[in-house]
């Protein structure tokens, strides 16, 4: 069994029951984005992109029940890839890297870190990203919109991870940032019509929520 294929089996049986918009799908765009990334872009090492981009949801705190926890479930993994320790700590990064965390996400130094990170943020944005916001949010509890809440402008790791927030916020509070916080040339022209799409949604979102529709009586 080839190394890649091994890894893909592990990760679509961790991710099997995800219903958060963290499932196998995103993890395979995220690697499909980050290859064509390098490729568009004529840098990084692609074995160690394919690699990180398959494995960067595994110990997102997010999804596990502490911290510790996923660096376990990913160190447990790694340990099954028969590939160089450097290797595997670069990997370790290079993840490390990916989490946007309320905006105070570890701003990545490497060309394969940039890339992984772009992926990621690139299916956060855009028609897929809406859907995912959604996802997210009623897995954990989150209300569609309540107006009364205040959008955050700044926030601590802590904060941005506790439910405090509607998936309407969302938008506000990391997606509609997200194209001024891309690193290569190509992520910010793909990043172009995904965010004025998501613009276009909220446009169309308000509208229907304050019933505004007298234009079709007219």
């Amino acid at each position: 069994m080839k190394l890649i294929t091994k890894v893909e089996n592990i990760i679509k049986q961790e991710m099997e029951n995800d219903a958060s918009g963290h499932d196998w799908y995103h993890v395979d765009r995220v690697r499909k984005i980050a290859l064509l990334l390098s490729e568009k872009e004529g840098i990084g090492y692609s074995h160690t992109i394919e690699l990180s981009a398959l494995l960067h949801d595994i110990s997102d705190e997010k999804l596990n029940k502490s911290k510790s926890e996923g660096q376990r479930r990913l160190a447990n993994i790694l340990m099954q890839i028969p590939i160089a320790n450097q290797e595997k700590e670069q990997i370790k990064a290079i993840i490390e890297t990916v989490g946007f965390k309320g905006g105070n996400g570890i701003t990545p130094n490497g060309l394969e870190a940039k890339i992984v990170q772009d992926a990621d943020r690139l299916d956060a944005i855009g028609a897929l990203g809406i859907a995912r916001t959604f996802a997210y949010g009623g897995s954990i509890g989150s209300p569609i919109y309540d107006p009364h809440i205040a959008v955050r402008e700044k926030m601590t790791e802590e904060e941005y991870r506790k439910n405090n927030s509607s998936s309407i916020h969302h938008f506000y509070e990391k997606l509609l940032k997200i194209k001024d916080h891309l690193h290569t040339d190509s992520a910010k022209k793909m990043a172009v019509e995904r965010h004025q799409f998501m613009e276009s949604f909220l446009k169309e979102f308000y509208k229907e929520w304050n019933v505004q529709n007298e234009e079709y009586f007219n």
